[in-house]
Parts: structure tokens; sequence; C-alpha cells
């Protein structure tokens, strides 16, 4: 071994174990950002690493890549608005899927289109376009639909299903024939363009309220492509750094989808975009109860213990910092507040966390849903801001509700509760939420920004 091969190797381990590092200081919020930056560090030692290869022949194209990316990515990562992140990480995994998928298709064409392939290696590079593919145009179809350019319902026709299954399928086949005959070209580039149009059919059919199951899937699909790039090329770093991805967007993909009483088999074949079903339960005969700034305020000054439950209506009217600003007053009064969140509030996992850190709100403060249900029962008050089938009690008992079985936050077992909101207009589920109705609920319309800069002005004249 050479003593280059040797730096290459020793910055390739030190990048994996940083990777590993990272990943596993992100599980705690307090570490998250040390997290980041062990990571970032351990990318520059894999960037080093690569850079000094021998096998590369032309550093102007090297040089020209990383003044490109930073030229991207940097206004990216400083000037894309918190509000911003979810369709910001959709585009950003579409770049990494793009990376890896022309990373497959120029070894496959510098091999003499296959003949030079050996069939463990065709494994590799197919299942690298394969997933990488689906993954772009899946992630640019998720980032159309978050950023408004797309509509965020489903979109839908009959036979849908059946289409994709069987893009999904003749993808599948041409990659085994590729395994066979690894030299056919035509084969190959067909198995992309499949892949391409499958990844379209996948995500169309997905409404906005999935779309937090949507990235973390597109998440480990890139992740694998990433992976297999590694076997394809010999690259140990890309086949730790992209198992960890694709291992990682896996678990949290089901985590997320059991949150939201959803079937993994149908999240994978985007199944689950279907319209919703209208719920047995109506509305009839049924009231609500407007409140008053001012009254709201009254409440929240007096109350000991406020649970704040944030959703994607906070952060549309990027809300997050009258929110501090609000509980800093309760607190000063002698109150506690708390922050419930939800698994899939918002529209990317962990939206709610980090808009509320952007906000410097502690992290001790923020509690999951399982750490924080027995709590609603002793809540003076329950703030919900924008936040509407994640705290819908119909999913715990009516059969008929396309939401039927989801956990929810338990907010109508708080003594009182504040529901802000422009209008009643249903969730993402479509369809009316029995919180609003009950007895103990008062309803805070307007603008989530503007309500909350009013309930401050009032508990600060208070």
């Amino acid at each position: 071994m050479t003593p280059r091969t040797l730096f290459i190797e020793a910055a390739y381990v030190a990048a994996s174990i940083l990777f590993i590092l990272g990943l596993r200081s992100l599980t705690v919020p307090d570490r998250a950002r040390r997290g980041m930056q062990l990571a970032a560090l351990g990318m520059l030692l894999a960037i080093v690493g690569t850079v000094v290869n021998h096998e590369i022949v032309r550093y102007e194209w090297i040089l020209a890549g990383l003044a490109l990316g930073t030229v991207i990515g940097y206004p990216l990562g400083v000037y894309v608005p918190m509000t911003a992140m979810p369709q910001r990480i959709a585009i950003s995994h579409m770049f990494g899927a793009v990376a890896a998928t022309l990373v497959g298709v120029a070894e496959f064409w510098s091999l003499g289109q296959g003949a030079r392939v050996e069939r463990p290696e065709m494994a590799a590079l197919g299942f690298e376009v394969l997933f990488g593919a689906l993954t772009i145009t899946g992630s640019f179809m998720a980032f159309g639909k978050l950023q408004g350019i797309l509509p965020s319902r489903p979109v839908t026709f009959p036979g849908q299903n059946l289409l994709s299954l069987g893009m999904f399928a003749l993808a599948v086949a041409l990659f085994a024939w590729l395994l066979v005959e690894p030299a056919n070209p035509n084969a190959f580039y067909a198995m992309v363009a499949l892949a391409l149009l499958f990844g379209v059919s996948l995500v169309l059919p997905i409404g906005g309220a999935d779309m937090p199951v949507v990235i973390s899937l597109l998440n480990s699909y890139a992740g694998l492509a990433s992976s297999a790039t590694g076997f394809a090329i010999g690259n140990n770093v890309l086949i730790i750094a992209g198992a960890l991805d694709g291992a990682s967007g896996f678990v949290l993909s089901i985590i997320m989808s059991r949150a939201m009483n959803r079937s993994f088999r149908n999240v994978l074949f985007g199944a689950f975009g279907a319209a919703p079903k209208a719920s047995g339960r109506t509305a009839q005969g049924l009231t609500i109860h407007a409140i008053t700034p001012e009254d709201a305020a009254i409440q929240l000054g007096f109350a000991r213990l406020v649970i704040v439950v944030p959703g994607y209506g906070m952060a549309v009217a990027q809300a997050q910092h009258q929110v501090r600003e609000l509980a800093n007053l309760i607190e000063r009064n002698g109150g506690t507040v708390l922050y419930a969140i939800h698994p899939v509030a918002g529209r990317m996992p962990g939206h709610m966390n980090v808009l509320l850190a952007e906000a410097d709100v502690p992290y001790d403060r923020l509690k999951e849903m399982d750490e924080i249900n027995d709590e609603f029962k002793n809540a003076d008050v329950a703030l919900v801001i924008g936040a509407n089938d994640v705290v819908n009690p119909a999913a715990r008992s009516d059969k008929s509700s396309p939401i039927y079985g989801m956990p929810i936050l338990n907010v109508d077992q708080a003594k009182q509760v504040i529901v802000m909101k422009r209008s009643m207009n249903p969730g993402f589920a479509g369809i009316e939420n029995e919180l609003f109705y009950g007895p103990n609920t008062a309803m805070l319309f307007g603008d989530a920004k503007a309500s909350l800069s009013r309930l401050v002005q009032e508990l600060k004249q208070g």
C-alpha cells in the first residue's frame, strides 16, 4: 500500500467514524448542532480523500464542481427560510440522486456499454440507477407539491396504482435481464427511463399531509442509491455513508407511517394518496365558540400549565418567534409552558422541532407525543396553533373516519382549549374536527402570527 493509498483509506475511515458520531448526536436535540458539524467535517475528509485519488486525471472538473456546489449550497443553507426547509430537503435529495444516477450511467458507458461489466458489478449499477432515477423525479414532485408549483392534493386517475406497479415491475424485469446479459444498453437505458416515470407516479397521488413520510422515504432511497454507487466504483466511504442514510431513513419512514396509522406497504406504492372517504359524523347541530384575543389572554395569564400544540399553520404564518415571546410572558407570570410535538406535524420529519429551535425554545420543553399525552388532563390551557388532524378526537372513536386509529395528541382532555385557525376549513384529511365543537374549546380566528402578537400585547398590558 502506497502512502497516497494509505492516506485515502485513513481519510475514508475517519470520515465514516465522523458520520456515525454525527448521526448519533442527532438523536439528542441539544447535541444536534454538534452532530451536523461532525458530519460536515466527515464530508470534508471524504472530499479530500477523493481529490487525492490518483485515478482523477482532470482536476479542473473537480474544482469546477466544488465551486459550483458551493455557489448553490451556500444560499440554500443560509438564505432559505426555515418555513421552506421541507422543499429544500426534497430538492437536496434530488441533487444527491442525480449524482448517484449519473455516476452509474457514466460507469456503465465507460465499461463498453456494459460489455466489460461483471454480473456482481451490474447488480450494484442496476440498483444504483434504479433507485437513483426514481428518487430524482419523486423528489422533484415532492418539491413541487411543497412549493405550491403542483397541487398539494392527491392527483389520481382510474388504474393509476396498476399502471405504477406495472412500470416498476417492468423496470425490475429489465434489471434482472441485465444481470443475465450486462452488455445490453437498450435494457439499461429503458430501465432508467421507467424508473424516472415511476418516481413521478409514486409521488403524484400523495397528498400534502403525507409529505413527512414521503420525504423520509425518498431520503432512504437516495442513501441506498449512494451505497450502491460505492459498491459499483469501490468507494468505502460511499458504502458506509449511503447505508447509514438508507437505513436511518427507512426506520424513520416506518416510525412515521405508524404515527399516521398508515400501512408501510401502502406508503411504498403510493396507495395511501387516494382521496379520503368522508366521515360518518358531521357537525350538524353543533356550534363553535369564538373567543377574542382579550379573553384568550386572560386565560393564558392565569394558567399554571399551558401546553402549546404547533402545527403546519404555525409554519405557514412563521409565528414561532411570537410563540416563544408569548411563552416567556406566561412563565413570567408563574406559569409553565410545554410543547407537544406530534411525529407528523408539519411537512417534514422534525418540522416543528426545527422551527421552535430557531426561536430558541429550550429543548427540554419539547415533548414527544408519548411523553406529553398524560399531561393534557393537568393543563389549564392547551393552545393549538394551526394543527388539525393530529388533534382530532375522531381518530379514537369514529371507525368511518379516514384517520381512525391514528395516534393523536390528547388536547381535548385539557381544562380549556384555544384553537388558532384562519377559518373552519378542514385539514389535509378533508374531514371536520370534533375538537373544534367541544364544550371546552374556543376558536381564535385569524392569522396565527397576528393573533399571537395580539396575545403578547394583551399580556404585556395586563
